[in-house]
């Protein structure tokens, strides 16, 4: 994977426009998790520091090209600069003479933080006007934005072609292992997919079967598999649509040579709440009134087993309801074998997507994996094997 970096810039002196995803959880006007910030403030920092004149570009949230006030960028100028620890400045707008004048009174080393891009249409329209006027406030171009790669947006697509452009040290870091997990992985690799729907994992499905030595399937989507296969899954969520689905990946798998890793128990209860009355079953003793919450100990010891050996681990979704209590148990255990697995150095293990990030975290382990992308739709699509516009567009030849 071959794309410029911060390394391959002379930007003393310059102007440099730097998407960023600054869409970051708010309530009553105050930024509630800082995380996005933390993870962008290093390029920004490093730019600056170079004596860059640092034009920051993102969208907030979902104005559909309307000035919504509510979804204003000014109240992220204090928290940037609180993680960049240098003053922030802040325009009304991201083109036009208002964005211009801002542009033009920055001296070199200052950060300039510019409106909401999605106050235009032509952000999402990609609107080759919009993107020529972004790209006239800059010298060059990066991106650090992976979270919005999967977008082929003005800001994030259009500029890319009209500038000398390179990934940010967030992007770099993403991209970078992101090909360590699944461009070139290291064998034999392992991939764990979980959730609620089959529906919505039949593209990642696919791809990872033609691209891992095993796949193991866990959550609600694993109940689908199990009926797929002629089990009576009682009350369990399921989608009867999906059976030939499923089947269907069970047998794309078996022409690729992918071992595909069922739950061979399950944690079964007659009603989804915490602490609910509970029993361990084996797949075929799912009473009818029964609903599977979470896979059970002897699918968690089958998951360890196979995790023995396993170089690269990529997981995307819980084993099993874990926000509920004791339906956590499969998840926190795999969680906990992973981590222990990545701290001896035995896998390199690579995790995202909004539940898994939420699953890691409850386990206490999300710092204990190699990498944990908080990008949700761009780390899907990427799962699914989709080229990303926004990364493609950094791409260099050979």
């Amino acid at each position: 994977m071959n794309f410029r970096t911060l390394d391959d810039l002379d930007v003393k002196g310059k102007r440099v426009l730097v998407r960023a995803d600054l869409n970051v959880p708010m309530a009553d006007g105050k930024v509630t998790d800082a995380t996005r910030l933390e993870r962008q403030a290093p390029t920004i920092r490093e730019l600056a520091q170079k004596g860059a004149r640092v034009i920051v570009l993102s969208h907030f949230d979902r104005p559909k090209g309307n000035v919504v006030p509510s979804m204003s960028l000014r109240p992220v100028v204090e928290p940037l600069a609180k993680e960049i620890g240098r003053p922030v400045a802040f325009a009304p707008d991201c083109i036009g003479a208002v964005a211009q004048k801002a542009v033009a009174a920055l001296k070199d080393g200052e950060v300039l933080l510019l409106e909401n891009t999605r106050f235009h249409k032509g952000e999402e329209e990609n609107d080759p006007a919009m993107a020529k006027e972004l790209a006239a406030l800059g010298d060059l171009f990066v991106n650090d934005a992976f979270s919005a790669a999967h977008r082929a947006h003005a800001s994030t697509e259009g500029v890319a072609h009209l500038l000398p452009n390179a990934a940010g040290r967030s992007m770099q870091v993403e991209l970078t292992h992101l090909d360590k997990a699944l461009g070139n992985p290291e064998r034999p690799l392992l991939a764990v997919v979980g959730g609620a729907k089959v529906s919505s994992k039949i593209a990642l499905l696919e791809n990872l079967v033609s691209r891992v030595e095993t796949l193991v399937i866990g959550g609600a989507m694993a109940n689908t598999f199990l009926a797929a296969q002629g089990y009576d899954m009682g009350k369990s969520l399921f989608e009867p649509d999906y059976l030939e689905t499923a089947r269907k990946v069970i047998h794309m798998a078996n022409d690729a040579g992918c071992v595909v890793l069922l739950p061979t128990d399950l944690v079964v209860a007659k009603e989804f709440k915490a602490n609910a009355a509970h029993r361990t079953v084996g797949i075929s003793g799912i009473a009818p009134g029964e609903m599977a919450l979470d896979v059970g100990p002897g699918s968690i010891a089958a998951f360890e087993r196979r995790l023995t050996g396993t170089r690269t681990l990529v997981w995307n979704g819980p084993f099993g309801a874990f926000e509920t209590v004791p339906f956590d148990a499969g998840t926190v255990a795999a969680a906990k074998a992973v981590a222990a697995a990545t701290k001896a150095g035995e896998v390199l293990s690579v995790a995202g997507g909004g539940d898994t990030v939420a699953a890691l975290a409850h386990a206490g382990v999300e710092g204990d994996f190699t990498y944990v992308s908080t990008a949700g739709g761009a780390f899907l699509e990427w799962l699914e094997g989709k080229e990303l516009p926004g990364v493609a567009a950094l791409m260099t030849k050979g």
